[in-house]
Protein backbone atom coordinates (compact mmCIF):
# COMPACT_ATOMS: atom_id res chain seq x y z
CA UNK A 1 0.00 0.00 0.00
CA UNK A 2 1.16 3.16 -0.57
CA UNK A 3 1.48 5.82 2.23
CA UNK A 4 0.59 9.58 1.45
CA UNK A 5 2.76 12.49 2.74
CA UNK A 6 -0.65 13.91 3.02
CA UNK A 7 -2.79 14.19 6.50
CA UNK A 8 -5.90 12.42 6.35
CA UNK A 9 -9.00 14.44 5.11
CA UNK A 10 -10.93 14.02 8.64
CA UNK A 11 -8.81 14.24 11.56
CA UNK A 12 -8.36 16.06 14.55
CA UNK A 13 -7.06 19.40 12.87
CA UNK A 14 -7.08 20.96 16.40
CA UNK A 15 -4.33 18.58 17.56
CA UNK A 16 -2.50 19.73 14.30
CA UNK A 17 -3.25 23.50 15.33
CA UNK A 18 -2.31 22.97 18.78
CA UNK A 19 0.82 21.16 18.08
CA UNK A 20 1.51 23.62 15.88
CA UNK A 21 1.39 26.24 18.23
CA UNK A 22 3.48 24.33 20.98
CA UNK A 23 6.30 23.67 18.93
CA UNK A 24 6.55 27.49 18.24
CA UNK A 25 6.60 28.90 21.61
CA UNK A 26 9.26 26.39 22.43
CA UNK A 27 11.21 27.14 19.69
CA UNK A 28 11.22 30.55 20.54
CA UNK A 29 11.66 30.14 24.10
CA UNK A 30 15.01 28.42 22.98
CA UNK A 31 15.94 31.43 20.74
CA UNK A 32 15.09 34.08 22.98
CA UNK A 33 12.18 35.70 20.73
CA UNK A 34 8.79 36.71 21.25
CA UNK A 35 6.30 35.14 20.57
CA UNK A 36 3.09 37.25 20.91
CA UNK A 37 -0.51 36.83 21.22
CA UNK A 38 -0.45 38.17 17.09
CA UNK A 39 1.68 35.90 16.34
CA UNK A 40 0.12 33.19 17.76
CA UNK A 41 -3.16 33.81 16.23
CA UNK A 42 -1.55 34.26 12.27
CA UNK A 43 -0.20 31.11 12.89
CA UNK A 44 -2.92 29.46 14.20
CA UNK A 45 -5.33 30.99 10.97
CA UNK A 46 -2.10 29.60 9.22
CA UNK A 47 -3.06 26.20 10.48
CA UNK A 48 -6.69 26.33 9.81
CA UNK A 49 -6.65 23.60 7.08
CA UNK A 50 -3.91 21.77 5.24
CA UNK A 51 -4.07 23.91 2.61
CA UNK A 52 -2.07 27.48 1.79
CA UNK A 53 -3.75 30.51 3.11
CA UNK A 54 -3.00 33.87 1.60
CA UNK A 55 -2.31 36.91 4.10
CA UNK A 56 -5.28 38.41 3.46
CA UNK A 57 -7.20 35.41 4.14
CA UNK A 58 -5.36 35.29 7.05
CA UNK A 59 -6.25 39.09 7.90
CA UNK A 60 -9.89 38.78 7.33
CA UNK A 61 -10.34 36.14 9.32
CA UNK A 62 -8.69 38.29 12.44
CA UNK A 63 -10.72 40.74 11.07
CA UNK A 64 -14.09 39.04 11.53
CA UNK A 65 -13.26 37.91 15.51
CA UNK A 66 -12.17 41.40 16.23
CA UNK A 67 -13.71 44.28 17.09
CA UNK A 68 -10.54 46.43 15.53
CA UNK A 69 -9.59 46.54 12.43
CA UNK A 70 -6.16 45.15 12.21
CA UNK A 71 -3.73 46.56 9.31
CA UNK A 72 -2.35 44.55 6.48
CA UNK A 73 1.28 45.20 7.42
CA UNK A 74 0.37 43.84 11.26
CA UNK A 75 -0.37 40.55 9.36
CA UNK A 76 2.66 40.29 7.05
CA UNK A 77 5.03 41.44 9.88
CA UNK A 78 3.89 38.80 11.68
CA UNK A 79 4.08 36.13 8.69
CA UNK A 80 7.76 37.68 8.19
CA UNK A 81 8.46 36.40 11.86
CA UNK A 82 6.73 33.14 11.34
CA UNK A 83 9.02 32.60 7.74
CA UNK A 84 11.89 33.45 9.57
CA UNK A 85 11.86 31.29 12.42
CA UNK A 86 10.72 28.72 10.09
CA UNK A 87 7.34 27.92 11.43
CA UNK A 88 5.99 28.75 8.15
CA UNK A 89 6.76 28.43 4.48
CA UNK A 90 5.49 30.30 1.36
CA UNK A 91 4.02 28.84 -1.77
CA UNK A 92 4.67 31.14 -4.17
CA UNK A 93 2.63 29.41 -6.64
CA UNK A 94 -0.56 30.17 -4.33
CA UNK A 95 1.16 33.36 -3.06
CA UNK A 96 -0.05 31.87 0.26
CA UNK A 97 1.70 30.06 3.37
CA UNK A 98 1.41 26.80 5.40
CA UNK A 99 2.58 25.66 8.29
CA UNK A 100 6.15 24.13 8.58
CA UNK A 101 5.43 20.35 9.45
CA UNK A 102 9.25 20.07 11.00
CA UNK A 103 10.60 23.46 12.05
CA UNK A 104 13.13 22.13 13.84
CA UNK A 105 15.01 21.05 11.26
CA UNK A 106 16.57 23.03 8.74
CA UNK A 107 15.89 22.54 5.42
CA UNK A 108 15.29 23.74 1.88
CA UNK A 109 11.22 23.10 1.42
CA UNK A 110 9.34 20.48 -0.87
CA UNK A 111 5.88 20.86 -1.25
CA UNK A 112 3.04 18.37 -2.73
CA UNK A 113 0.12 20.72 -4.01
CA UNK A 114 -2.73 18.62 -5.08
CA UNK A 115 -4.43 20.46 -8.07
CA UNK A 116 -7.63 18.86 -6.86
CA UNK A 117 -8.44 19.75 -3.17
CA UNK A 118 -5.98 22.44 -2.99
CA UNK A 119 -3.88 20.29 0.21
CA UNK A 120 -0.22 20.72 0.64
CA UNK A 121 2.16 18.12 2.13
CA UNK A 122 5.19 19.17 3.08
CA UNK A 123 8.50 16.65 2.46
CA UNK A 124 11.95 16.46 2.63
CA UNK A 125 14.10 14.49 0.32
CA UNK A 126 17.96 14.61 0.93
CA UNK A 127 18.55 13.40 -2.74
CA UNK A 128 16.43 16.80 -4.39
CA UNK A 129 18.06 18.94 -1.47
CA UNK A 130 21.13 17.97 -2.27
CA UNK A 131 20.89 17.93 -5.95
CA UNK A 132 20.01 21.73 -6.19
CA UNK A 133 22.64 22.24 -3.82
CA UNK A 134 25.31 20.61 -5.98
CA UNK A 135 23.58 22.32 -9.18
CA UNK A 136 23.19 25.79 -7.68
CA UNK A 137 26.93 25.35 -6.69
CA UNK A 138 28.12 24.19 -9.97
CA UNK A 139 26.76 26.95 -11.98
CA UNK A 140 28.24 29.67 -9.17
CA UNK A 141 25.33 30.25 -8.10
CA UNK A 142 24.36 30.77 -4.05
CA UNK A 143 21.02 28.99 -3.55
CA UNK A 144 19.41 31.19 -0.88
CA UNK A 145 16.13 29.58 -1.15
CA UNK A 146 16.06 26.47 -2.81
CA UNK A 147 12.06 25.79 -2.58
CA UNK A 148 10.49 23.36 -4.93
CA UNK A 149 6.84 23.13 -5.55
CA UNK A 150 5.56 19.96 -7.32
CA UNK A 151 1.93 20.07 -8.67
CA UNK A 152 -0.19 17.05 -9.11
CA UNK A 153 -3.03 14.62 -7.06
CA UNK A 154 -2.88 13.59 -3.55
CA UNK A 155 -3.55 9.53 -3.34
CA UNK A 156 -7.13 10.68 -2.32
CA UNK A 157 -7.78 12.72 -4.66
CA UNK A 158 -6.68 10.11 -7.36
CA UNK A 159 -8.85 7.05 -5.73
CA UNK A 160 -11.98 9.19 -5.38
CA UNK A 161 -11.07 10.06 -9.69
CA UNK A 162 -11.64 6.39 -10.16
CA UNK A 163 -14.98 5.62 -7.87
Amino acid sequence: MIESAFPELIHDHDQCVEEAVAVAVRICRERGSRFTELRRRVLEFIWTSHEPVGAYDVLNMMNAEKSTRIAPMTVYRAIDFLMASGLVHRIASRNAYVGCSHPDSCHSGQFLICRECGRVAEIEEDVISNALRDGAKHAGFDAVSPTVEIEGRCLNCRENLHD
